[in-house]
C-alpha cells in the first residue's frame, strides 16, 4: 500500500469523529437499536461505475470508531483503477453497527473517489505534456483528504496552505514592485518557495529577473502562453540562467485543457479538480447472517 496516498491520520480521525457526531447526536442510531445486537453480517463495498479509488482510510476509521468489532478487508487500495461491478472490500461484524457506519463511510469513500477520478481524467488529457496541479479551492477542513485524493488520481498538489510558501498575487503587489516583494520575501523567509502571479508580459519578465521559483501566468489564452514561454526560454538562454517554472491558471476547465497542455508551460492548475468533482457511485451490499 502506498502511504503517500493517505491523508494525515489525525485529520481523518477528526473528520470521522465530527461526521459521526453529526449523525448520532443526541441519542444514537434509533432505527438500528431495534435490531438484535448479536446478529452478524457480511457486506461488500462495490463500485457501480468506473473510476479511481480513494478514501479507504476514512472507511477504516469510521468502522473502527463505530465498533472495533467491525472489520474491513480491502481488495483494492487508494489509487487503483476500478470498474463497475468490482468488489472493493469485504466488511464483517455486528449487523446493527454496520448499518450505523454505512452512510458516513460511503460519504467519505464516494466523495474522495470522485475527486481522484476527476484528477485522473485531467492527467489522462494532459498526457504527460504538463504537470496537473490542484489548488486551495477545497472544502473547509477537508483539504488534506481532498489533496490525498488528487494524488491518488495521479495529479500533483499545489501548496497545502498559506504557510507552505509565498505566493505574490496582484493584491499583495499594491505598494510593492515584484522585485521588491521577492527581495523582501527572500529576506524574511529564506529557503521558502517564492511564487509570483503575472497577468502581463512585463510582470513575467520582472519575475524572471527577480529569480522567482514559479511564475503563475494568469488568464492567458493558449496562443498567448506559447508566445510567453518562447520569450521566457529566450531570456534564460541570453541571461545564461535557468528560468522559473511557468504555471498556467485562470478559468481552465477539462473542456479547454487540451488547448493549454501543449503550450510549453511546466504546470497547470485548476480549482475544478476538487471543487467540481462529482461523487463516484459506490454501494455497500449488506447481508445479515
Amino acid at each position: 500500500m502506498r502511504h503517500d496516498l493517505n491523508p494525515p491520520l489525525a485529520d481523518v480521525r477528526f473528520l470521522v469523529e465530527r461526521a459521526l457526531s453529526e449523525d448520532l447526536t443526541p441519542f444514537g442510531d434509533l432505527t438500528s437499536s431495534l435490531l438484535d445486537p448479536a446478529m452478524q453480517a457480511t457486506a461488500e463495498f462495490r463500485a457501480r461505475e468506473a473510476g479511481v479509488l480513494a478514501g479507504t482510510l476514512c472507511v477504516d476509521e469510521t468502522f473502527q470508531a463505530v465498533d472495533p468489532g467491525l472489520e474491513v478487508t480491502w481488495k483494492m487500495r487508494d489509487g487503483a483503477a476500478i470498474a463497475a461491478g468490482d468488489v472493493l472490500a469485504v466488511a464483517t461484524g455486528p449487523f446493527a453497527k454496520m448499518l450505523t457506519a454505512e452512510r458516513t463511510a460511503l460519504n467519505f469513500l464516494s466523495h474522495l473517489s470522485g475527486v481522484a477520478s476527476n484528477a485522473a481524467t485531467w492527467v489522462a488529457v494532459a498526457d504527460g505534456r504538463v504537470t496537473v496541479w490542484d489548488t486551495r479551492k477545497t472544502l473547509p477542513a477537508y483539504r488534506s483528504l481532498q489533496k490525498a485524493a488528487v494524488r491518488a488520481g495521479g495529479a500533483s498538489n499545489h501548496r497545502g496552505n498559506l504557510s507552505d510558501w509565498l505566493m505574490l498575487k496582484d493584491n499583495h503587489l499594491v505598494d510593492l514592485t515584484i522585485t521588491e516583494a521577492v527581495g523582501r520575501a527572500r529576506a524574511l523567509w529564506p529557503g521558502r518557495t517564492i511564487h509570483v502571479e503575472a497577468d502581463r508580459e512585463e510582470q513575467m519578465m520582472e519575475a524572471l529577473v527577480a529569480d522567482a521559483e514559479i511564475i503563475l501566468l494568469d488568464n492567458f489564452t493558449p496562443d498567448e502562453l506559447i508566445d510567453l514561454v518562447a520569450k521566457a526560454d529566450a531570456w534564460a538562454v541570453t541571461a545564461g540562467r535557468k528560468r522559473s517554472l511557468l504555471e498556467a491558471s485562470g478559468g481552465i476547465t477539462l473542456d479547454t485543457l487540451e488547448g493549454y497542455a501543449g503550450t510549453g508551460v511546466d504546470l497547470l492548475s485548476s480549482g475544478s479538480i476538487t471543487n467540481s468533482a462529482r461523487v463516484l457511485d459506490i454501494g455497500l451490499d449488506v447481508v445479515p447472517q
